[in-house]
């Protein structure tokens, strides 16, 4: 998709700074507006922006550049994580990933791989996998359900719903929305097949999953995976979230230093390679830089919090393992 010309520069220019409730009054400069800069505190507007020309100045931080240089540094992103950022504005897929995610749901309920896939993780919960908005994809019948709802195959495909040889890219794969504001950002596919593991759509992962409910918590549990999520909010631990995987973006990053006096107990894997326990060394140095409180959940070897609980652990002994959990 291109996303760059005159009229759409101006609109994506007022329309990013719209979010950060920004506000400019005429500068001496034709088209330029001066305001309070929204990248930094300040109480006099030394924030120049011309929407014509898509820049934007600081002379109280130093920071300037062109629009997806202000998405990058507003939203902690990468530089191509800034041009999706900018495509939504554009063209949202918001409404087209509900209403695959709708689908898949009832997929869930159609065919009993999906339910029976689920049941062996441990997930048995009808209401917490309602809540959680899980689903089945099949695969086959999704794309002429969309096409029926007014979607093309280019914006199928765009998306990354559609592979290019025409396949469902979830075939065969117990679906999970990640959802950011009250809207769908990205679909996390789990193989229960012989197929590459895990899936998620080209984009952004956006934040920490499920973080509005959990972002009220100052003690968190920082899991690898959406199962291990979902088999610990199923036990009661429902201030559990969720990179998916095991390294934070600077976004997720931002979202758990919002509480500075907030612990994190990290759950990761005990893997037999040992790739878990150097993720979760790897990041208890970022969070230890952050200047968050951290703890080390120690569970037995080769477990993850899911095949814990499948193996019989109950909530009491998993609520063990976070009393027991050294302060690092």
């Amino acid at each position: 998709m291109r996303i760059w010309n005159g009229s759409n520069n101006a609109f994506l220019c007022w329309s990013t700074l719209q979010r950060h409730h920004w506000s400019g009054r005429p500068a001496g400069a034709r088209f330029e507006l001066v305001g309070l800069c929204p990248l930094h505190e300040e109480t006099r507007p030394s924030f120049y922006v011309n929407p014509r020309k898509n820049l934007f100045y600081c002379h109280g931080c130093g920071q300037g550049g062109d629009l997806i240089r202000f998405v990058q540094l507003s939203q902690h992103l990468s530089f191509r994580q800034s041009l999706t950022y900018l495509q939504e504005e554009l063209a949202p897929s918001a409404p087209l990933l509900e209403h695959t995610a709708a689908f898949y749901q009832m997929e869930l309920h159609r065919y009993p791989e999906g339910i029976q896939y689920l049941a062996r993780r441990g997930v048995h919960d009808a209401v917490l996998i309602e809540e959680l908005g899980i689903g089945y994809a099949r695969g086959g019948n999704m794309r002429p359900h969309l096409q029926q709802l007014g979607y093309s195959l280019e914006r199928l495909l765009e998306v990354g719903l559609i592979r290019p040889q025409g396949q469902d890219a979830f075939c065969r794969r117990v679906i999970f929305p990640c959802r950011q504001q009250d809207h769908i950002v990205n679909l996390y596919g789990r193989s229960i097949g012989d197929a590459f593991p895990h899936r998620l759509l080209p984009r952004s992962k956006g934040n920490l999953f499920a973080w509005e409910s959990v972002r009220q918590f100052r003690n968190v549990i920082l899991v690898e995976g959406l199962f291990d999520l979902a088999v610990l909010w199923q036990a009661g631990f429902r201030n559990t979230t969720c990179a998916i995987g095991a390294h934070l973006t600077p976004t997720q990053l931002a979202q758990l230093c919002e509480n500075p006096d907030r612990c994190v107990y990290i759950a990761f894997d005990q893997d037999e390679n040992q790739a878990g326990q150097r993720a979760a060394d790897s990041l208890l140095q970022v969070l230890d830089k952050a200047g968050l409180k951290i703890r080390l959940v120690g569970l037995p070897a080769g477990h993850d919090p899911n095949c814990y609980f499948v193996a019989g652990a109950s909530p009491q002994d998993f609520g063990h393992l976070l009393e027991e959990a050294p302060s690092l």
